[in-house]
């Protein structure tokens, strides 16, 4: 890698992949994508368990300057995707940009110079020494440590952060844990060498993940304990093979896959006004997902034990076909009095029941409050971003933090979505950097930087409007964090969020040449 770069890119997911075609069509050359993994695809090369698939629509969830005529459901399964995004990669001419194996230690902004310092490590080497040390990823790490791998540094005028909200597992606290004697892997680290015949497996936790591997592993193991904190409301899932004539028709007429895109856009985005306007719309979800339970299991106390006691669409609604009718079969079942510790290969719940298991998966999700890892970017004075985001992580239009020159964050803070595809706001918030980027050469700044009033300002609008959507006042969330603070999702329709980031509003920044600060003005040209 060489030694300086004017722009670097993290991640190889929609995000990472988004932004560097579009700064390539753009004329830009001189930029990194840095990737962990030892292969491109970001969540949809890290997510390879058993059933896994997109819960939005295969036709809205792609690139809308590169449609895909080929997907064969209308809920693309993980190779598709993952296909499909080293498709996008390779008809781009990213390949020679994209660094494998490189993970990101640690980024700082130089502010004599005006640039970041990344620090990168070898992946395989890092993990390795991760494992060594019993040191979980998002954990920060011991710099002081001889046996850290060895790391290289280099510079970039402008980093753009594809890492995602949903990138760091989350792990239950619960005593004796690590002492556990049979196998046990986290639905991100899927081991698929092991093999569940004949095996007693538990699982922990309910939720997007777990209800598509669940079903899959009820095939083959002979005892499966669900250990369920929380049931979520579940719709039916309206998957269906997408027909060879059907697909030969969206290659020679792509008009047709645009129609279909479209109505399933407007389709999803009607469901906003049962979100943020008036969450009584959201009873009719409500009654289609109780039929959903009553239609599929026949057991009146497990039907009791999976229906939730919350307002629909207060947590993520999820969508299934085949996770209640797992759930209803005699060799498994499903446990809702908690875990109090672990022994051997034991699993004590609260009343002091003990089970033995020779395998425990984790379905417990991400660190969706602490997306970025402590010790990892530091900004103005040496700020960790973390820090920054004691009180909940924000950021001004969920991609640029006051403090933090020339960083901007996709699928950042109060960008996600309970309702449609992620790419949408992906290709938004894309749009948006590469004009500041564009301002920037044009201007001759070296670096923009939110005002901390604008960003204070745009955030306490946002939070006024979340504030009485089902998100707030249905339950408690991983879309809130302990302050009651919603840090996750975009409070309206996507279409908004597209107009608010069509193009980079300068005059809400604090842009500077050459160490020379400029307050630019509403006079900035677009």
């Amino acid at each position: 890698m060489d030694n300086s770069t004017k722009i670097a890119i993290i991640g190889t997911g929609f995000s990472g992949l988004g932004m560097a075609i579009k700064l390539k069509e753009a004329g830009y050359d001189d930029f990194v994508i840095l990737e962990q993994s030892d292969d491109i695809g970001g969540t949809w090369h890290e997510n390879h368990y058993p059933g896994c698939a997109c819960d939005v629509q295969s036709a809205l969830y792609s690139f809308s300057f590169e449609q895909n005529p080929n997907w064969t459901r209308m809920f693309a399964p993980q190779p598709e995707i993952k296909a499909y995004l080293k498709h996008c990669a390779e008809k781009y001419g990213l390949t020679d940009h994209i660094r494998l194996n490189t993970h990101l230690t640690g980024a700082r902004y130089d502010e004599r110079r005006q640039r970041w310092t990344l620090e990168t490590c070898d992946s395989p080497a890092l993990w390795q020494y991760m494992q060594d040390k019993g040191v979980k990823p998002g954990d920060e790490l011991d710099r002081s440590d001889e046996a850290l791998p060895a790391c290289e540094r280099f510079e970039a005028q402008v980093v753009v952060s594809g890492m995602g909200g949903l990138s760091t597992p989350a792990y239950p606290d619960i005593k004796g844990i690590e002492t556990f004697t049979g196998k046990a892997f986290h639905s991100q680290d899927w081991d698929h060498d092991y093999d569940f015949k004949g095996k007693r497996v538990a699982v922990i936790g309910t939720g997007a993940s777990a209800i598509q591997f669940v079903p899959e592993v009820a095939k083959d193991a002979a005892h499966l304990d669900l250990y369920q904190r929380t049931p979520p409301w579940i719709m039916p899932k309206p998957d269906r093979e997408i027909t060879p004539l059907e697909r030969m028709m969206f290659r020679k007429v792509p008009q047709t896959l645009n129609a279909l895109r479209s109505s399933i856009y407007w389709f999803l985005e009607a469901r906003v006004l049962g979100f943020v306007g008036n969450p009584r719309i959201l009873k009719l979800g409500e009654l289609q997902a109780r039929r959903h339970i009553r239609s599929q299991i026949k057991d009146k106390e497990l039907r009791k034990k999976v229906t939730p006691d919350f307002h629909f669409g207060c947590k993520r609604v999820l969508i299934s076909n085949n996770y209640y009718p797992a759930l209803d079969q005699d060799h498994v079942d499903v446990l809702t009095d908690g875990i109090r510790e672990v022994r051997g290969n034991v699993i004590v719940d609260r009343n002091g029941v003990e089970r033995e298991v020779d395998c425990i998966i984790y379905g417990t999700g991400f660190k969706a409050q602490d997306p970025i890892p402590k010790g990892m970017i530091f900004g103005r004075d040496g700020q960790d971003l973390l820090a920054a985001w004691q009180d909940g992580a924000e950021a001004y239009k969920g991609t640029a933090v006051a403090g933090f020159p020339n960083l901007f964050l996709l699928m950042g803070p109060n960008t996600g979505l309970g309702h449609s595809s992620m790419v949408f706001m992906i290709e938004s918030q894309v749009q948006y950097v590469l004009d500041a980027v564009k301002k920037m050469d044009r201007q001759d700044w070296a670096t923009v930087e939110v005002k901390a009033g604008s960003q204070s300002q745009y955030n306490a609008s946002l939070q006024a409007k979340l504030g009485d959507s089902v998100w707030q006042t249905g339950c408690q969330s991983w879309y809130v964090n302990e302050n009651g603070k919603n840090t996750t999702l975009w409070a309206g329709f996507t279409w908004q969020f597209r107009q608010q980031t069509r193009r980079f509003d300068a005059e809400q920044y604090l842009c500077e040449s050459a160490e020379v600060a400029i307050d630019v003005t509403d006079a900035v040209p677009a």
